[in-house]
């Protein structure tokens, strides 16, 4: 970091300038030197300067002024005031105005070092809890910007989420793949008391069992062959925080009970490990599955079920919330035109026409998307139909009585045949990774291919 600070030495004395510049130079600092306020003002309009060192007696404009005048243009400055005539109302006058330190000359150059890097650690610091809010703030508008809705149901949801956000309650989200459970989970954490927390995630569908147990609970080293240290879980690095169970439903029954202990001790152990753990964190459960369908053929542990799902929210297809689709497709043009540069104002009414037509299997995933795509191949500044022609008029409206299970078979069948096979390919555009994928093919006893 040193290498990349640049440090103004602003003196009256050229002895201590070049003194100053010497000893940080040597120290791998990038230094400049001015020899009176005004002096140093001119050079701050044309470098970024992180920290100023000032003398606080000199002709013409002090010290004191100064500081005054670098707050007023750098509010995060780092300033630094030197004195030869040690004076506790100066110091004090200095301090309030904002200056980070107060030295008396002479100096000796291990102090100065130890304090240059006193004040980088704290600097670093700053920037890492600025980065941090910042990133939080990110997040929370994103998680909160899919929210662009007309639908009732959506209005619905949304209020629901304000109302709930702020208790402890387990959520338990349903809705089919690609409706935003994970942006709606991820609501829920923003808007709670464990917001500043962390929000950990964890992809139930796309490990193995034992996989899981050791992302979950962690694991001491040589619980295991390779467990040549130990490692967190992920239940412990949502202490505090929120954790995001995705795809609840795929999980095995030993994991159901191991899951529930937890939930109900707040307590657990690492795999191989004698200690307990203590975790205390809001759990949000997410599936597409029929999960009382599964406890009906046990394949779910009732009482587990009833833990989680202490509070649902159900999210629609967008099939049955078309008036959405206007806004959510205006929301990531947004999006991919700032990412991409190009100046692209709007769609066309037949564009959003057809694509309030299309009957959308992969759901809110899907149609960001498509408006990706569509961004990259649009040429104009009107995304119209003819940047659309990729989209499967087959798969407009989907045949009525059908089975959840039975809509997501067509829609995987749908997207291998479009990538001629490739599991890989199909598995990103579906947005789930090669693994998931490769789990519900042989659950539904689909070939590579894609066709029956």
């Amino acid at each position: 970091m040193k290498h990349a600070t640049k440090i103004m030495v602003v003196d009256d004395e050229e002895t201590i300038c070049e003194a100053l510049m010497a000893w940080f130079v040597k120290d791998g600092y990038r230094v400049l030197t001015a020899r009176s306020g005004q002096e140093a003002l001119e050079q701050m309009a044309e470098n970024d300067v992180d920290i100023f060192l000032v003398d606080v007696k000199m002709p013409g404009m002090d010290g004191i002024e100064l500081l005054s005048r670098i707050k007023e243009r750098r509010p995060d400055a780092v300033v630094i005031m030197m004195t030869a005539h040690g004076s506790i109302p100066t110091a004090v006058e200095a301090m309030k105005r904002g200056a980070t330190d107060y030295l008396c000359k002479p100096f000796d150059p291990d102090t100065l070092s130890l304090l240059m890097e006193r004040v980088l650690a704290h600097k670093s610091l700053q920037e890492e809890n600025i980065a941090l809010k910042n990133r939080i703030q990110e997040q929370q508008e994103e998680a909160m910007a899919v929210f662009v809705v007309h639908s009732d149901a959506m209005r619905r949801i949304f209020a629901t989420i304000e109302e709930v956000a702020p208790t402890a309650a387990p959520i338990f989200i349903t809705g089919e793949t690609g409706v935003g459970k994970d942006i709606v989970a991820r609501a829920i954490h923003m808007q709670s008391q464990r917001s500043f927390g962390p929000f950990v995630t964890v992809n139930c569908g796309a490990m193995t069992e034992s996989l899981l147990e050791s992302e979950l609970f962690g694991h001491e080293k040589g619980a295991f062959t390779g467990a040549t240290q130990a490692r967190r879980g992920r239940l412990e690095m949502a202490d505090n925080g929120t954790l995001f169970l995705d795809e609840i439903g795929e999980i095995s029954a030993k994991m159901q009970v191991s899951l529930l202990r937890v939930l109900e001790e707040k307590q657990f152990y690492r795999l191989g490990g004698s200690r307990t753990v203590h975790a205390d964190f809001r759990l949000i459960t997410a599936t597409h599955r029929d999960i009382q369908g599964m406890i009906r053929e046990n394949l779910f542990r009732e009482d587990f079920f009833y833990r989680i799902n202490v509070i649902r929210i159900h999210i629609p297809p967008l099939r049955e919330r078309t008036d959405d689709i206007p806004a959510l497709a205006d929301h990531f043009l947004k999006k991919y035109v700032e990412e991409t540069g190009k100046h692209i104002e709007g769609f066309t009414q037949k564009a959003i026409d057809q694509l309030m037509a299309y009957g959308w299997p992969g759901n809110v995933r899907e149609l960001r998307n498509v408006v990706e795509r569509a961004v990259v191949l649009a040429r104009g500044r009107i995304i119209g139909v003819e940047e659309l022609r990729f989209l499967n008029p087959i798969q407009t409206t989907p045949t009525q009585a059908m089975t959840l299970d039975e809509l997501e078979k067509q829609h995987i069948q749908a997207m291998l045949q479009q990538c001629q096979g490739n599991v890989s390919a199909a598995a990103k555009k579906l947005g789930i990774d090669r693994t998931t994928l490769t789990r519900k093919m042989k659950r539904f006893a689909i070939p590579q291919g894609g066709k029956r």
